[in-house]
């Protein structure tokens, strides 16, 4: 849709919060003096899963639509180091040309892909697929490399597929490492929260080192100190072994390889672990107990943990206790989940594919991110060359910030695809410049619910400013431009829609079946070929199509119980794309029933594996680092990230949207405070092994001693930021702290010290 007239009243659309996974229904008001602002937003009360609940947060979504320093043309880097706008026939030429010289001198193998969608824009990474493959872009990554990927190897490895949990209908809910009251991270977080915590027949459990927002609403707070999940958690499945407490005739039924797990925590001293984690033995015992003899547990980790140490190792013990209690398949408990699109492969037989130069483990197809520097900053011959990096900002967002900007300026090319000038696009040799997730159809595929699982396509808010277009555009002029796109296809398919999805359907396939290599092109064919026959709004919706097609192959009965394809004659797919394309506040694609999960149990054999040899040896050596001592030169625990009331992802970059916390604070235990002579309010320098930065203090009773926290989305350059924009927390964290198995970071277990200025 065009902005509203100038003067016309303002009116309300539907869309979705681009903040968190959870992209909860939003209407939003448009309109303003240009017709082109977000005046007031609301909760949709017609989403099927968010149902009118929305947080404080996306009513500041204006700061992101209509940010001052928005790009609106092509940057150049000039040779003295400054950027000249250019023309897009000029940018796109010269990008293309770059991109293939290298490929032709050093191999496909030398770009490496970083980015892709961040929180609300997913559709990007599909087009994304064509410039990949086109140029044999084997190496990629993104966000979820730095989070969710031991969490994957893990579920693979013991389930075959990825999991969540029923806390709607749990009678215990734990959450470890995470508070979900600012995080939020399930549907309606804050009423799910209070239903738990209100209900006398059900319990709270909350495990973080940090008194949260969430952990007041407990019912049990395992106040672990920092780093310690993984004593506490082993020490709560050694008490249910050691107390004749598991599930033992559901293992048997539905489980393998527990007589392997059971002589690690036998003999395990529960006491010791209980002092390493700082938790109380009675108040471990007792919450591990209430596990076993729930009904029903729902379980959830996040960043908290997946960003600490043993992190891996802790999304295995976590997972020990959900399935040595029988905490799957069951209403309140674990869950598979019915995907449109799988985000990250969860194969229990994933092959093991190593990065070119360190050899790091790849897990869902993600080089770790720590190792990404090391895969640059060599003269290996088989070293990352080239990046494209698309809607991320590895310079600002991954770890040891100095190191990433050493590294992406020693690159031969890098190409920057954002709305604005990141900081990582400020280190670019080419900035290409796109519309916003409003100015676009958009989508993500954070869709996890279950029995009942939806999926929302939003349609375009506004036009993009004149000269900007999606990256599905953007994608389709990279392959035109490299001579890739096949046009007789793409004429041929649009004749082919005029006579009818059949004859479309069917000229799409046959031409796969003749040339297979036509699937990497099919994302920017579609575009090409039926973007600007959808409805008004939705042309980059076209891959869509394609994905619609995969799932109906993939999971025909969730879409026929959702009434998709069930009809006489009905194409699932088809039936499936024209829902997306019909329900702009999100429809259901999938109803599936509990009695189902255990089929969904995707490991060879069909049954849940408990023994996992891989991580013994860190498990075993727990009982080596039971009274692990700090360094007295870095005598404190220093997590970066931590979610506050006014924080989110950094596509917020103006500090103007933040009503809270503008500076954002450290924040130090009274204890703390005083011992250093800090004051609330008052400045003081923070030091790590990588950097310092000057900090402003915020005692808070929340904190334990020894631990200390800053939030996340700080420290961004912005031309409103003056002294406003915090610190960047990536300044201080360093590569080599990173999990052995994913290479994760360890940003909430970071050694620091402060000092009074």
């Amino acid at each position: 849709m065009t902005a509203a007239p100038k003067g016309a009243p303002a009116s309300w659309h539907p869309t979705a919060c681009i903040l968190c996974e959870c992209n909860c229904g939003l209407e939003v008001e448009v309109g303003g003096e240009d017709g082109r602002r977000l005046v007031r937003i609301r909760g949709d009360k017609a989403h099927p899963i968010s149902e009118g609940y929305a947080c404080e947060k996306p009513s500041r979504l204006d700061y992101y639509q209509n940010d001052s320093a928005r790009l609106t043309r092509p940057l150049r880097r000039r040779p003295d180091g400054s950027f000249e706008e250019i023309d897009w026939e000029t940018a796109i030429r010269e990008v293309a040309e770059r991109l293939r010289a290298i490929r032709d001198a050093h191999g496909g193998e030398s770009i490496f892909y970083y980015g892709g969608g961040g929180q609300g824009n997913h559709l990007p990474a599909a087009y994304s697929r064509t410039l990949r493959a086109v140029l044999g872009m084997r190496y990629r990554s993104n966000a979820l490399a730095q989070e969710k990927t031991g969490e994957a190897w893990v579920s693979g490895r013991m389930l075959g597929t990825f999991t969540r949990s029923d806390f709607e209908h749990c009678e215990v809910g734990v959450f470890l490492g995470k508070n979900p009251w600012f995080s939020h991270g399930l549907p309606r977080a804050r009423v799910t929260l209070r239903e738990l915590a209100r209900d006398p027949d059900r319990c709270l459990i909350v495990i973080d080192p940090r008194r949260t927002e969430t952990a007041e609403l407990a019912d049990v707070h395992l106040q672990v100190s920092p780093g310690g999940d993984a004593w506490l958690l082993a020490a709560m499945f050694a008490a249910l072994v050691q107390e004749d407490r598991l599930a033992d005739d559901w293992i048997e039924a539905h489980c393998d390889g527990l007589d392997t797990v059971r002589p690690h925590f036998a003999a395990l001293p529960i006491a010791e672990y209980c002092a390493r984690a700082g938790a109380p033995e009675s108040q471990v015992r007792a919450a591990a107990r209430r596990i076993a003899d729930a009904r029903s547990v729902a379980f959830f980790e996040d960043l908290g943990v997946q960003m600490n140490r043993h992190s891996t190792l802790v999304s295995y013990l976590h997972r020990l206790l959900v399935y040595g209690t029988g905490n799957y398949g069951r209403p309140g408990s674990a869950h598979p989940v019915t995907s449109l699109q799988p985000l990250l492969t969860m194969g229990s037989g994933e092959r093991d594919e190593r990065s070119p130069v360190t050899g790091a483990r790849i897990i869902s197809g993600l080089v770790p991110c720590n190792v990404i520097p090391e895969e640059i900053l060599t003269d290996h011959p088989r070293r990352f060359r080239a990046m494209f990096v698309e809607a991320a900002n590895p310079a600002h967002s991954l770890a040891d910030g100095p190191r990433m900007r050493e590294a992406l300026e020693a690159l031969d090319l890098l190409v920057v695809v954002d709305v604005a000038l990141t900081e990582t696009a400020r280190l670019a040799d080419y900035v290409l410049p796109v519309a916003t997730q409003f100015e676009k159809a958009e989508a993500t595929f954070f869709n996890f619910e279950f029995p009942r699982n939806a999926f929302h396509l939003r349609r375009a808010l506004l036009d993009p400013p004149e000269g900007l277009f999606p990256e599905a555009e953007l994608h389709a002029r990279l392959a035109e431009a490299m001579g890739v796109m096949p046009r007789d296809a793409v004429d041929a398919l649009r004749e082919a829609w005029l006579d009818g999805r059949e004859a479309f359907r069917r000229g799409f396939f046959t031409r796969l079946a003749e040339d297979p290599r036509f699937l990497a092109l099919a994302p920017v064919v579609l575009y090409r070929a039926i973007g600007d026959r959808l409805p008004a709004g939705y042309a980059e919706a076209a891959a869509l199509w394609g994905v619609a097609q995969i799932a109906a192959q993939r999971i025909p009965d969730s879409l026929r119980r959702a009434g998709l394809g069930g009809a006489a004659g009905e194409d699932p797919g088809e039936a499936l794309f024209d829902a997306m394309l019909a329900s702009d506040h999100g429809f259901v694609f999938a109803v599936d029933d509990w009695s189902d999960c255990l089929a969904r149990i995707a490991t060879p054999n069909g049954r849940i594996q408990l023994a996992l040899p891989e991580l013994f040896e860190e498990l075993d050596g727990l009982a080596q680092g039971a009274r692990l001592d700090r360094d007295p030169e870095f005598p404190l625990v220093l997590s970066a990230g931590e979610r506050r009331s006014f924080t989110a992802n950094t596509i917020l970059r103006d500090p103007g949207w933040r009503r809270k916390d503008a500076h954002g604070a450290l924040r130090i235990s009274p204890a703390d405070a005083a011992r250093l002579g800090l004051a609330d309010g008052g400045p003081a320098r923070l030091v790590t092994r990588r950097g310092e930065a000057r900090v402003r203090i915020e005692v808070s009773d929340r904190m334990q001693p020894g631990h200390v926290s800053l939030p996340n989305g700080t420290g961004l350059a912005h031309p409103a930021a003056g002294d406003r924009g915090g610190i960047a927390p990536n300044e201080l964290t360093r590569l080599e702290d990173r999990d052995p198995i994913a290479g994760t970071p360890w940003h909430k277990s970071t050694a620091a010290r402060l000092e009074a200025v």
